[in-house]
């Protein structure tokens, strides 16, 4: 057998190991661009646009902390496959600036990763489907299981709660959950 058989097959399997990964993150970054297309479009015609054919969800906001200079789509829904491409809006939960809790939920090493930098007294604005857009102020931030958040979604007040793995460097996952929460300040239209 020739010697470089064995150095061939090694570089063709790094060579296609490069070109997998390299592959989800082109389409991680289209997919943002058709999320942010498709959130455009819901608000311009009042109807929810998926943002490929064979999608089961479509963005329902547009979540921003300017300080930060970031911005994420948020999809409806929670499942595995809408947080996969986005933050998702937890089935049940009120919607921006209505009575209520709205809650988000993503991943901690993508669409969530600024939550690490938030700090207390940060503004983030959310942008509903409809166009509507409500300033919020973060105003607390705790550690929870997953099993026991303490977001008592009965309440008069508008107020607005972003969750996530924790801890956010981990590399598995666990029980607790990283809860940042904040309260109506402003509705613009």
């Amino acid at each position: 057998m020739p010697r470089f058989l064995i150095p061939l097959a090694i570089a063709l399997v790094g060579i296609a190991l490069f070109g997998h990964g390299a592959l989800i993150h082109a389409k991680a970054i289209v997919a943002q661009v058709l999320l942010d297309r498709a959130f455009s479009q819901t608000i311009a015609t009042g109807h929810p646009v998926k943002p490929w054919s064979w999608a089961d969800t479509a963005p329902v906001a547009r979540i921003e902390i300017k300080r930060l200079g970031v911005s994420t789509i948020a999809l409806d829904g929670s499942s595995g496959q809408a947080l996969a491409f986005g933050a998702g809006h937890v089935e049940g939960s009120a919607e921006p600036g209505q009575p209520g809790i709205a809650v988000y939920s993503a991943h901690r090493d993508t669409h969530f990763r600024f939550l690490r930098d938030v700090r207390i007294g940060d503004e983030i604005d959310v942008v509903r489907r409809d166009g509507k857009a409500f300033r919020y102020r973060a105003d607390a931030a705790q550690v929870v299981r997953y099993d026991a958040s303490g977001i008592d979604p009965v309440t008069q007040d508008s107020e607005l709660v972003l969750s996530t793995c924790w801890p956010f460097d981990a590399l598995i996952p666990g029980p607790e959950r990283y809860v940042l929460h904040a309260t109506l300040i402003r509705a613009e239209s």
